[in-house]
């Protein structure tokens, strides 16, 4: 059966899909076959993994949200072994208008994915910045939603409209959504604040926060540039490492 992940938080600049590429990966090395869904138009997990965006002009997310073609057949390999990607473009942005008016707009990604049932114990969603449709179908789909939140002052705005969203589509959509914890991201501990954002988190949500906590690191904001997982960058780099710590929490924790 697989379990499906959903990184989502609409505020941008939060770690969001740094979150979903390097969490795929570290899935993936630990020999657990995942599956990373670009929902973002932007396509930056798609890049991220080393996937040439312009390469997808014909099949991508898009395509099988719209019922053009199979989900299967936006499946495609990456240079990490256990490791697929469903590949976006700019071509996503379609769906906030074309979904308007449809019954069952809310279900489409999790139609789709019912027909990938025992084929990776993991799939990983990258949600674009926003509470928009993509966002919602990604909410409807998944078993988990992991929230990245930065350690920095604005890190708590914003954060009750998400839960909100989720409590509603908890109570309408997908009663099985439950919230897989949230992950404190970009913390500098020579920071005083980014260790008051920790304590005001941890003291308010308790054990719904991963104890990994992923670091500012320089190695991490570079890996994207060179398409490529922070694994595959640097491995011995603290942000390497802190996302492996998450891969190993969460297969242990059995999220």
């Amino acid at each position: 059966m697989n379990k499906i992940i959903c990184i989502a938080n609409q505020k941008g600049g939060v770690g969001k899909t740094t979150t979903a590429i390097n969490l795929s990966a570290s899935l993936a090395t630990a020999e657990k076959k995942t599956l990373l869904i670009d929902g973002d138009s932007q396509g930056n997990s798609t890049s991220g993994v080393g996937t040439d965006r312009n390469t997808f002009q014909e099949a991508n997310l898009y395509h099988a949200m719209i019922g053009q073609v199979p989900l299967e057949s936006v499946i495609f390999k990456t240079a990490i072994p256990h490791l697929d990607i469903v590949p976006s473009n700019q071509d996503l942005i379609g769906i906030e208008v074309e979904f308007v008016g449809l019954e069952e707009k809310e279900n489409r990604l999790r139609n789709i994915l019912k027909d990938l049932d025992k084929q990776y114990d993991f799939i990983i969603i990258d949600c674009p910045p926003s509470l928009g449709v993509m966002t919602v179908n990604a909410l409807v789909a998944a078993d988990y939603l992991i929230i990245p939140l930065q350690c920095e002052y604005f890190a708590l705005e914003g954060l009750g409209y998400l839960l909100n969203t989720v409590k509603l589509v908890k109570a309408r959509l997908n009663p099985q959504l439950a919230l897989g914890g949230i992950l404190l991201t970009m913390f500098d501990p020579r920071n005083l604040l980014s260790h008051k954002v920790s304590e005001d988190v941890r003291n308010h949500f308790g054990d719904k926060v991963f104890k990994t906590v992923i670091p500012r690191n320089v190695r991490l904001s570079e890996s994207p540039s060179h398409g490529l997982p922070i694994i595959l960058y640097d491995i011995k780099s603290r942000g390497a490492l802190a996302y492996m710590e998450m891969a190993q929490e969460i297969i242990q924790g059995g999220l």
